[in-house]
């Protein structure tokens, strides 16, 4: 049996995110990608299939049809991270449509060991970060850049950064079902209120721009982008997600305690919270070379 993609059920699909409190950007990932399917199943697999152009755009899609999508993804030199990133947003919709037949398997891909070393943000490099931002009078990237680091918070989560939450140093956040804490240390809401203090915030949102409004993801990416060649720092070790696993990272090496790590970033699974865990392998290699195993 096969079935048809058409916009009405994608939009449904959409709204149907949107109603289970999806974040905005996974909203768009997962329509981009039903779109993208949509684009080479128009322009390749109805030729593929032998079906033909049907005139209407739209074409029988069966789990052949989807097993071919994995296939061109992978022959046109797509990350297995990605390839499997996008069959994810196919086989939601697929369950969102009832279509389980259609559904597809992911690319198995053996447990990366080691972290590139060209992606691993330091502490000192960290530190570099803050110091520039200071230094050319950025006080909000700063501190934002502190409030990341030692919360081991996500980027989309520092809108929950506010001024009530300060005064209970922690945000509760509900989200598809679930409630996630972010605990806020002492030290830092006192820097975050005198923060707001001087720039007469009384309530709501701490990290806003000159007209009031949140800070985008995008604008924090650019800030902390733009901060790479002043402070000395690769731009490929500079984005937010990375502060997220140097807090992690951070985290374990003092309380040893993977399970608690878990519960702090957020993660529902341990398996999880292992992957900010992966090292770049330079202390394996040290201990290698202590073995005295070479002559």
């Amino acid at each position: 049996m096969t079935h048809q993609i058409t916009s009405e059920n994608v939009d449904s699909y959409r709204k149907c995110l949107l109603r289970e409190e999806y974040a905005e950007s996974t909203v768009r990932k997962y329509v981009g990608d039903i779109r993208a399917f949509c684009v080479w199943l128009e322009r390749f697999g109805a030729e593929e299939s032998g079906q033909g152009a049907s005139g209407s755009g739209f074409f029988g899609i069966d789990r052949e049809t989807a097993a071919r999508w994995k296939s061109y993804l992978v022959e046109e030199g797509y990350a297995s991270v990605t390839v499997n990133a996008m069959l994810s947003s196919l086989n939601s919709f697929f369950r969102f449509m009832g279509w389980e037949e259609c559904r597809v398997k992911f690319l198995k891909i053996q447990r990366k060991m080691f972290r590139d070393q060209d992606r691993e943000l330091s502490r000192s490099e960290y530190g570099r970060l803050q110091e520039t931002a200071r230094a050319f009078g950025n006080v909000r990237l700063a501190l934002l850049l502190e409030t990341i680091c030692a919360t081991g918070m996500r980027v989309s989560e520092v809108k929950y950064i506010t001024v009530e939450n300060i005064g209970r140093r922690r945000a509760d956040i509900s989200l598809k079902g679930k409630i996630r804490t972010i605990l806020l240390p002492g030290k830092l809401c006192k820097k975050l209120r005198d923060y707001a203090r001087q720039r007469k915030i009384s309530s709501g949102q701490i990290f806003v721009t000159k007209r009031e409004n949140g800070m985008s993801r995008g604008q924090i990416w650019r800030e902390m982008k733009r901060l790479c060649g002043k402070a000395g720092v690769s731009p490929s070790k500079v984005f937010p997600h990375n502060l997220r696993h140097l807090f992690a990272r951070t985290f374990y090496k003092v309380c040893r305690d993977i399970a608690g790590l878990a519960d702090v970033l957020g993660h529902s699974s341990i398996e999880t919270t292992r992957i900010y865990l992966i090292s770049t392998g330079e202390n394996h290699a040290l201990q290698m070379e202590k073995l005295g195993l070479v002559s």
